[in-house]
C-alpha cells in the first residue's frame, strides 16, 4: 500500500515526534520504556512502536498507519494506537498527542485529585488559559481499548458545554495530552505537570481562583474554563 501524501510530510513527522520524545527523556517527563506520541499525517498517523524509549527513538523505525488502522511502514505500533486515533476523530484540532507518565501527574492519581471533573484546580492563570479543565479516567490496563471509549465521551461532553479540552488523566498512568502541532501539545503537558507538582508540595492546599478572576481570564484571553 502506498501513501497518499507527500514523503517529505512523513519524514517531518518523524523528526518532529523523534525530537520531543529526545526532550522529554532529556527533562524527565518519560522513563524507561513509559509512554507514547503520534502525529497525524494527512488521514494517517505515525506512532511511535510498542516499548520504545522515547529518549531513543529512530525515525524509520516509526510506526505508519493508514487511515483504516492497517500498518504500512515502521516496527509494531504502541498499544495506546486505538486512543491516539480515536482523540484525532474526536477533536479535529488535534493532530499531535503525547502520553507520559510524568511523576507528579501520576502522583496526583496515588494521593487523590482535586475532583474526577478536574483533577487539579484552578489555582494559577496560566493553568486555565494554557491547561483548562481536566477529568480523570478511571485506571483500566494500559492498551484497553475501552479507554478510548470514556476518553472520546469526555471530549464530546465538554465541547458540547463549550469548553473542549486538551488533556485527560489516565488513573495510575498519566496524562493524554493533544493540540494541533507538537508545541501546542507540549506547553499543556508542561503546564499540567508544573500544576502538579505545585499543588502537591504546598500545604496547607491553595484556594482555587477566585470566580471574578477566572472570568477575567476567559474574556481578556478566551480561556476555555
Amino acid at each position: 500500500m502506498t501513501s497518499s501524501y507527500p514523503d517529505t510530510a512523513v519524514d517531518e513527522a518523524r523528526a518532529e515526534i523523534v525530537r520531543v520524545g529526545t526532550s522529554l527523556f532529556a527533562r524527565g517527563y518519560v522513563h524507561a520504556s513509559a509512554g507514547n506520541i503520534s502525529a497525524k499525517v494527512g488521514d494517517s498517523h505515525l506512532i511511535t512502536p510498542t516499548d520504545a524509549a522515547l529518549g531513543f527513538l529512530k525515525p524509520h523505525r516509526l510506526a505508519l498507519v493508514d487511515s483504516g488502522g492497517e500498518q504500512i511502514a515502521g516496527e509494531r505500533a504502541s498499544k495506546t494506537l486505538t486512543l491516539h486515533r480515536r482523540i484525532c476523530a474526536a477533536d479535529p484540532a488535534a493532530r499531535f498527542v503525547i502520553h507520559t507518565h510524568s511523576t507528579h501527574l501520576v502522583a496526583l492519581t496515588l494521593a487523590g485529585v482535586w475532583t474526577p471533573d478536574d483533577v487539579l484546580p484552578p489555582v494559577t492563570p496560566y493553568y486555565v488559559m494554557k491547561v483548562g479543565h481536566v477529568p480523570l479516567i478511571p485506571y483500566h490496563r494500559p492498551g484497553d481499548p475501552r479507554v478510548a471509549d470514556l476518553v472520546t465521551d469526555r471530549i464530546a461532553e465538554r465541547a458540547a458545554n463549550g469548553t473542549p479540552i486538551r488533556a485527560v488523566l489516565l488513573e495510575r498512568l498519566g496524562p493524554v495530552v493533544w493540540g494541533p502541532d507538537a508545541a501546542a501539545a507540549l506547553a499543556v503537558l508542561e503546564e499540567l505537570e508544573e500544576t502538579a507538582r505545585l499543588w502537591l508540595m504546598t500545604e496547607p492546599r491553595p484556594e482555587p481562583l477566585p470566580a471574578h478572576a477566572v472570568d477575567e481570564l476567559r474574556s481578556v484571553f478566551g480561556a476555555a474554563w
